[in-house]
């Protein structure tokens, strides 16, 4: 089974500092780099790492990273033929400043606002039941929830990663199968009982360093994650994400799943980067034994 993506594709400008600045205020910072990143994108590089079957829908500006990009999600095995360029637009960006092995990031959207409804007819015109859709909320609103009504409509799984938290996706919960929400965003939207009663099958809620939930309707069970050392979680929940779809897309049940893509989360926190940092799915297995 295939997974769909939807979703962003950034430039991160990423910086190491020892604290925030105050407002006007410089502090020294270290370690810069500029990656490939954008939740659409480093999700799409984790699916296919992972093991996974992807093909993206996204659309990248025509400045120096844009083809660059494409290029990476190509080379880590995903079918970009939907990754369009937009003419006169910069692809996303993301200015990410590192602080203790956590991250503030600011985001401009770019050509991730370009996408269009006809661009989601053509991509899922081949999505049937049993392929997974996975999306998240860094284009605009209106998109990603036509975009989870079609899949919804063919009887594809949808799986949504409500984040950035936007409380403009509420109208369309009613099509989304799996969410997967931080503890910022689950409270956001109501708490996992409020998500439950709308018909969602699935909440997982990402717990940071203290694991996971998943919780169904009569179900609910809190489970640890990896220990380890965090250097930068720029892409952890990007590659929970990731792994969870290319292990629900290989058959697996929704525990097995969790934990494979905790596993591959854990490891990501303790590398660099965003896309750079996911681990393969033959680290995770070995890491796992």
């Amino acid at each position: 089974m295939k997974t769909y993506i939807v979703g962003s594709i950034n430039t991160d400008f990423v910086i190491e500092c020892e604290r925030l600045p105050k407002l006007g205020e410089t502090v020294q910072g270290g370690n810069f780099l500029i990656n490939a990143g954008g939740k659409g994108a480093n999700q799409a590089h984790a699916c296919a790492k992972l093991g996974g079957v992807v093909k993206m829908c996204g659309r990248i500006g025509d400045d120096l990273y844009g083809e660059r990009w494409r290029d990476s999600l190509k080379d880590s095995g995903v079918d970009v033929s939907h990754v369009k360029t937009a003419e006169g637009c910069m692809t996303g960006c993301a200015v990410i400043t590192v602080f203790e092995g956590n991250n503030s990031i600011i985001i401009d959207s770019g050509a991730n606002s370009k996408i269009t409804k006809e661009d989601i007819d053509s991509f899922l015109n081949d999505a049937s039941k049993g392929d997974i859709l996975l999306c998240q909320l860094e284009n605009p609103i209106d998109i990603v929830g036509y975009a989870l009504k079609c899949a919804h409509e063919r009887g594809t799984t949808t799986v949504l990663n409500p984040a950035p938290a936007n409380t403009e996706i509420a109208e369309y919960l009613k099509y989304v199968d799996i969410i997967t929400p931080n503890e910022h965003e689950v409270e956001l939207m109501g708490g996992v009982e409020h998500l439950l009663s709308l018909g969602l099958k699935t909440v997982i809620t990402t717990l940071g360093e203290n694991g996971y939930e998943i919780a169904s309707r009569g179900f609910s069970k809190r489970y640890p994650c990896l220990k380890v050392t965090p250097v930068d979680t720029t892409a952890a929940g990007d590659t929970f994400c990731g792994g969870l779809c290319a292990k629900l897309s290989l058959g697996y049940d929704i525990e097995e799943s969790c934990r494979f893509a905790s596993a591959a989360a854990s490891i990501s926190t303790t590398r660099y980067g965003a896309s750079a940092s996911i681990p393969t799915k033959d680290e995770v297995i070995k890491y796992l034994k």
